[in-house]
Order: C-alpha cells, then sequence, then structure tokens
C-alpha cells in the first residue's frame, strides 16, 4: 500500500499529463512500471498469507474441542468473519472510493495505507495474548512424501488387523493406526524393518521411505474434500460475471428519488448487504427463536448449508436470465437495438434479486464451506482449510474467462452476433446466463453425488456415536427399569423395599447388574 501511494505522491514516479492540446501522452518508463507493479505483486502476497491464515488463526482462539457448544461458536465466529469481510467491502467501494474521486488519489490512497500500518500496529502490539500454534513440517511435502512411499510400497501386504507395532507413528501422536477409508494409502505408513527404517529417536530415518500415520491421514483428508470442494466453483463462476450487470445497470433506469441514481457499480452491494443482514439474522435471531420454538438446539449442517448455497445460485442465476431477457425485448420494442447507451424504460431495480439471491448463496455456501474445511482436517491442516475457498475462488475466475471466450468463439461464428456482444442490445446475454444456470444445475446434481459418496461429517459421526452412546444407556436403563418394576410388585413390605433400594444403589458396574438380573431374589 505505500508503494501505490509512492506512486500518488511522487510525481517522478508516474508519466507526465497528457497534453490536451496535441492529444499525445507520455508512455510510462519501465522503473514507473515496476514500481507498480512491485506494489499489486506485494499486496497479492500478503493477501495470500492474511487471508487463508487469519480465519485459521481466529478459529484456534475459540476452538475448544472439549466444550459441547464448540461447533456452535465456531460455526458463529466463520459467519461473523464473512460478515466483517462483507461490512469492509461495503465501506471500500463506497467510502474509500467517494475519498478517491472527491479527494484525489494522495488522500485516496493514503487512507488505506495508512488504516493497513494500524492494523498491523494492533496486530503485533496484541501477539503475546494470542494463542499460537507452532509449524513444524512442510503439509505439502509430506503429502507428496504420502504418494510417493505408498506407490513404492503398493506391492507390500497388509499387516493383520486389530495388530500394533507395524505402523509408524509420531510419540505424541494419539493416531497410531490408520484408518480404513483410501486403505492403499496406509502402505505408506507400514514399517518393513524397525532396524533400518526408524532411527533411535523414534523418527523415520528416511521420510521418503516411511512416513507417520498423521501424514497418511492428512493426505486423506485431503484426497477425500477434493470433490466436495471442487463442487463451489461453479458459485463462484456466477458471481465473477460482474461486468455484465454492471452493463445492464448503465442501461436501465437507475434512479431511486428524482435527484439520487444509483450507480451501475455499485449495485454489487445489495449482495454484501444481503449477506451480511442474514448471518446476522441467522446468528442472532433465526437460530436463537427455532431452537426456543423446537427445546433443543437447532442447527444446519454444513453440507446442508453448502447445498443450499448452489441451489440459490442456480436460482439467482435463472432470474437473471429472465430480467435480462425481459430488459432485451423491450430494448429492441423501443428501437434501441443498435444504441446501447440509451436508456430502456425498465428500472435497474429488477437487478436487485438476483443480488439477493447470489448475497445468500455466499451466506449458506462460502461459510458452509470454510467450515466444513476446518472440520474435516485435522488440527495441522487448519491454515490450509482457510485456503482452499480462496483456491476455488481463484480456479473459479480462470475457468470463467475460459467459458466467456469460448462463449464468445462459438456463438459469433458464421459472421453472427456474439451471445457477449459489446452491444448488450444486440447480444444475447441472457442466453449466456441460461447455459450458467444449466451448468449450476448440474453441478448441484453433482454436489449431491459427491455429498452421498463422502459420508456424513465429523459433527455427524460424533452425533450418530453419541446418539448410539445414549440408545444404548437407555436401553441398560430400560431394562434395569423393567427388572425393577417386577421386583418392586413381589415386595410385600418395607423391609424388603428398603433391602432392594439399597442393592440397587450401591450398583457400581456392570458385572453387580448380572448378579442382580440372575438373583432368585
Amino acid at each position: 500500500m505505500i508503494l501505490l501511494w509512492l506512486t500518488a505522491m511522487i510525481p517522478k514516479t508516474k508519466p507526465p499529463h497528457c497534453d490536451l492540446l496535441t492529444q499525445s501522452c507520455k508512455a510510462p518508463t519501465a522503473a514507473q512500471f515496476i514500481l507498480l507493479y512491485s506494489s499489486f505483486a506485494l499486496m497479492s502476497i500478503g493477501a495470500g498469507g492474511i487471508r487463508p491464515c487469519s480465519l485459521a488463526f481466529g478459529a484456534d482462539q475459540l476452538d475448544k474441542r472439549d466444550n459441547p457448544k464448540n461447533e456452535r461458536v465456531l460455526e458463529s465466529f466463520f459467519s461473523w468473519y464473512y460478515a466483517s469481510a462483507a461490512l469492509s467491502v461495503v465501506i471500500a467501494l463506497t467510502g474509500i472510493v467517494y475519498i478517491q474521486v472527491h479527494l484525489g488519489w494522495r488522500v485516496g490512497f493514503g487512507v488505506p495505507a495508512i488504516l493497513m500500518f494500524f492494523a498491523a500496529l494492533l496486530f503485533f502490539l496484541a501477539s503475546p495474548f494470542y494463542i499460537k500454534q507452532k509449524a513444524s513440517r512442510s503439509l505439502l511435502t509430506g503429502i507428496v512424501q504420502v504418494l510417493v512411499v505408498a506407490y513404492k510400497n503398493r506391492k507390500l501386504a497388509f499387516p493383520p488387523r486389530n495388530t500394533d507395532g507395524w505402523y509408524h507413528y509420531s510419540k505424541d501422536s494419539k493416531l497410531v493406526v490408520p484408518t480404513d477409508r483410501l486403505r492403499f494409502l496406509n502402505k505408506a505408513c507400514i514399517i518393513r524393518s524397525p532396524e533400518r527404517d526408524i532411527n533411535s529417536d523414534g523418527l523415520a530415518s528416511n521420510p521418503w521411505s516411511l512416513c507417520t500415520v498423521d501424514q497418511v491421514e492428512e493426505a486423506k483428508a485431503l484426497i477425500k474434500v477434493i470433490p466436495m470442494w471442487s463442487t463451489g466453483i461453479m458459485m463462484s463462476i456466477n458471481t465473477s460475471n460482474s461486468s455484465f450487470p454492471v452493463l445492464q445497470a448503465n442501461s436501465m433506469d437507475r434512479h431511486v428519488f428524482s435527484s439520487f441514481q444509483i450507480p451501475a457499480g455499485s449495485y454489487p452491494m445489495f449482495l454484501v448487504i444481503v449477506l451480511f443482514l442474514w448471518v446476522a439474522l441467522y446468528d442472532r435471531i433465526i437460530l436463537p427463536l427455532a431452537s426456543k420454538i423446537r427445546g433443543k438446539r437447532v442447527r444446519l449442517g454444513v453440507k446442508q448449508r453448502m447445498g443450499i448455497g448452489l441451489f440459490l445460485s442456480c436460482l439467482g442465476m435463472v432470474v437473471a436470465a429472465i430480467v435480462e431477457n425481459v430488459r432485451r425485448r423491450k430494448a429492441i420494442r423501443q428501437g434501441l437495438l443498435n444504441n446501447p447507451q440509451a436508456l430502456v424504460g425498465m428500472s435497474a431495480m429488477w437487478l436487485v434479486p438476483q443480488y439477493c439471491l447470489y448475497g445468500l448463496a455466499e451466506a449458506f455456501n462460502a461459510i458452509g464451506q470454510t467450515e466444513f474445511y476446518y472440520s474435516e482436517f485435522p488440527k495441522t491442516m487448519s491454515s490450509f482449510a482457510g485456503a482452499l475457498f480462496g483456491l476455488g475462488m481463484a480456479v473459479a475466475n480462470l475457468l470463467a474467462s475460459v467459458i466467456l471466450s469460448a462463449v464468445d468463439h462459438l456463438t459469433s461464428r458464421g459472421g453472427k452476433e456474439s451471445w457477449v456482444s459489446n452491444n448488450i442490445n444486440k447480444g444475447h446475454y441472457d442466453n449466456y446466463y441460461w447455459l450458467l444456470a444449466i451448468m449450476s444445475a448440474i453441478n448441484l446434481l453433482y454436489y449431491l453425488v459427491c455429498s452421498y459418496f463422502y459420508g456424513p461429517c465429523v459433527e455427524q459421526g460424533t452425533k450418530v456415536s453419541d446418539e448410539g452412546k445414549s440408545m444404548e444407556g437407555e436401553n441398560e436403563l430400560s431394562k434395569l427399569s423393567n427388572g425393577a418394576r417386577d421386583e418392586v410388585e413381589s415386595l410385600k413390605d418395607d423391609e424388603k423395599l428398603s433391602k432392594f433400594k439399597d442393592e440397587v444403589e450401591g450398583l457400581k458396574d456392570e458385572e453387580e447388574l448380572s448378579k442382580l438380573r440372575q438373583s432368585p431374589s
């Protein structure tokens, strides 16, 4: 931000103003380009470190696995994290842009640079109070090692089940035996020769020949999540086409009042506003109210929220296609086919519903994705979990460019007007939206298949396990209750009743319970 600020503060860091009389402009020098691009590169690298790690770092401050309300705490944190990010976008695209337009680039770049400085200062001042997880090894290197070693040991036989000493694990690890899912990767941690494979300190003599159980489980977690991760790319493709609605808004009546009209580039703010409002309502009103009505804690699982988000994204594209079809037909009826700059007799507020659906889709899917990755990955992969959503958005932007180029090339064959023509009235943006809607529907079906084969999440598995234990306890309690009822009915006097109560209160384990059941008295 400081380098970018300097390009506005120091005259020599940018080319001189164009000569209005001769209409000649001097091109920037190589050094000026280097300074400008260096600021962009540093901001990109900084964002790559901040965005995924800040999410995981914040969760580390609140994640208490032994807390029965831990899931609710994390869900609330992830929701408000995205709500605060959405609020910052609103401030950036309204307040900061207003400063840049009315007070110039020097002040406009200076304000965010100063804010960034204070943010970094506060971070370091508060650093002693944070819970900080120490990095121990390279996660990506460990995953590659698992794949390489598993391939090397592909012909190795699996050891007998329920036997110890065959798998290599870290001393401080809770996992001593790998899980059965993706079992072929388990061969990466099989000890072939303890004397040759393991050093005296318990570490592998060659990490490219023997991995730990933790490394194997981390690789499994990543491989298992990839299909679910890929389902979120389509939603980001839908929201990456932000320039088309701006062109639509430019050709529509943007007046809210007679003296005020919304800038065409400000309509995406409805997406952000809806996202923020939904998070606040969902977290503070809807869930508490639903829990109060039902008499127990109510929450939607992460996979449910991800699916709802994909459906809303698909619905948003359908609405966008319908609105654009209506706008285009009105433009043609009004004789504006060759005049894309002219205003169509249609309010731009018709664009708001699709933005509201996009905002709800982001609120459900984006937050659900992040919570899904964080809960499904081992603790050592927290930052990786935070980076996956951003990686999906990056891939989506590249694919969106590919799809747009392919549509432009295929639909303009034979001299025809492209669907995504610069002339919005001659083009068929509605057909392009329908294409994305169809792709979104196919992606939703793909998500349902991936979700089915993925199986229960960690939260669902824990819930099922707890319910199973509860049912076992209820069955035992039921058996004891039935037996007790029979015994009480057979007791005829207070002395026997008192004796039976003492026996029941003295039960400590299953052995005594069994004796009581077998007792003829």
